[in-house]
């Protein structure tokens, strides 16, 4: 039985609760983002409205709000809510959780929600001990991972699971949960306000991550009621970009995503790479990840860049930055920054040549003003019936059966063969193709 002392001490450790905890939605209806979790019909919505259990992982980056689900939907269904940590816990643990779930199913009838947190930390064994009661429904099985489950959840537990991928808030989602902290009287209850400029840093740091935003718009209130001249009882403090700098200990950095901030330092990353100075490069790449640029972003100019740029005078660059855009998707940030720093200055360092994007111009130019011309015959595709009949694919000479894998027959139509598209320089491993494509356009030209 809870006595008076329990009460009272649950009640004092409410009051200390984390911003983030406080306002922890209490329903599906106050959850925001994951929308195509929430909808109509949706695998969640389900559990939440029927009785049935179900088994499910929870799949996503920090602060998207696995947690918080796991919450929401044990509250909704009066369901008893036991919360293991994968950090701390053992067999023990989990089979007593499941134990103790069994007798209250079968003397009340009242099912358990079983939320392991970090569930991707449990081996093997731990895993395994979960089975039964997944196979056999004694508890709702709620599991949250930051990990890709395909690789650290054992196989016959998540196929009795449905997965459920969530994604890093919007910056309209992370907006939302910061002004409903400001206004509502379990977060700060109107005792502050948030300057605009304030607001937008705030969410521009917190990355899609609501728990982030909440613990630095905690901190930054709590420095808003250390006393100061201008402050009144009528009138609420104000956080400013200052005020979150000093709590957060980092500078606030001027770029708008869609104004002229935005293009002065993506063309001025562009340009330091093209003029191989990798520091600067470096320092405008460090500058778009800690002002909350998408890096994904970030990725693809890289990507152009290594072919429009650089070209066959290396043509790993491609592949390097190729590599490092999959990086960035397989793991985020912020480990992510560093496989775009090492494509950066792979790309900085790199022999240059714009060679590939002034052929592929001129190629496209000619096209535009209509020099398409007349694909000859024995190029054509002779596999559909009355092909050859046309002619199509006669006289068509199989470059493999010729010594070094050439033979000389036209390729381009008859108006476009003297045309010269790829310009190669002497930059780099360019030279080499520059070499070889001199001799073998004088072979196939006839020269």
């Amino acid at each position: 039985m809870e006595s008076l002392f329990d009460s009272a001490a649950e009640e004092a450790h409410r009051g200390q609760e984390p911003l983030a905890v406080r306002m922890r939605p209490r329903s599906l209806e106050e959850v925001i983002g994951q929308r195509h979790l929430l909808g109509t019909g949706t695998p969640l919505r389900r559990l939440v409205e029927s009785d049935a259990p179900m088994s499910l992982f929870l799949w996503g980056p920090p602060g998207t709000g696995k947690t918080t689900l796991a919450y929401v939907v044990a509250g909704a269904t009066k369901r008893r809510f036991v919360e293991i940590s994968a950090v701390s816990a053992g067999v023990k643990d989990v089979r007593a959780a499941i134990d103790q779930a069994r007798r209250e199913l079968g003397m009340s009838g009242r099912q358990t929600v079983l939320f392991v947190d970090e569930v991707h930390r449990f081996n093997k064994a731990q895993q395994d001990a979960l089975l039964p009661a997944v196979e056999n429904r004694w508890v709702t099985f709620i599991g949250a991972t930051t990990e890709n489950p395909f690789f650290s959840v054992i196989s016959p537990l998540l196929s009795r699971s449905l997965l459920l991928t969530l994604e890093p808030l919007a910056e309209d989602d992370v907006r939302a949960v910061l002004e409903r902290a400001v206004a509502d009287p379990r977060g700060l209850g109107g005792r502050v306000t948030l300057h605009p400029d304030a607001l937008d840093q705030l969410v521009r740091l917190a990355g899609g991550d609501a728990r982030r935003s909440l613990t630095y718009l905690e901190a930054a209130a709590m420095l808003t009621d250390e006393p100061t001249a201008e402050r009144t009882a009528e009138r609420a403090a104000e956080v400013t970009v200052e005020v979150v700098e000093k709590a957060v200990d980092k500078a606030a950095v001027r770029y708008d995503r869609q104004g002229d901030q935005h293009y002065d330092v993506v063309s001025a990353f562009i340009k330091s790479m093209r003029g191989s100075d990798a520091d600067a490069a470096l320092h405008y790449l460090a500058r778009m990840v800690e002002a909350g640029e998408d890096p994904r972003f970030v990725a693809r100019r890289i990507v152009i860049f290594a072919s429009e740029d650089v070209g066959m005078a290396d043509p790993t660059c491609l592949q390097v930055a190729v590599a490092a855009a999959q990086a960035v998707e397989f793991i985020g940030l912020p480990e992510g920054r560093i496989n775009l720093a090492q494509a950066v200055i792979h790309c900085a360092l790199a022999p240059k040549s714009n060679a590939v994007v002034k052929a592929i111009g001129a190629a496209s130019d000619d096209v535009r003003r209509g020099m398409v011309g007349r694909i000859p015959d024995h190029l054509r595709d002779a596999h559909y019936p009355g092909a050859k009949k046309l002619g199509h694919g006669r006289g068509y000479q199989y470059p493999h059966d010729f010594e070094h894998g050439l033979v000389r027959q036209d390729y381009a139509p008859e108006e476009l063969r003297e045309r010269r598209y790829y310009e190669p320089t002497t930059h780099g491993a360019e030279a080499r193709f520059a070499e070889r494509w001199a001799k073998i356009r004088s072979f196939l030209r006839g020269g």
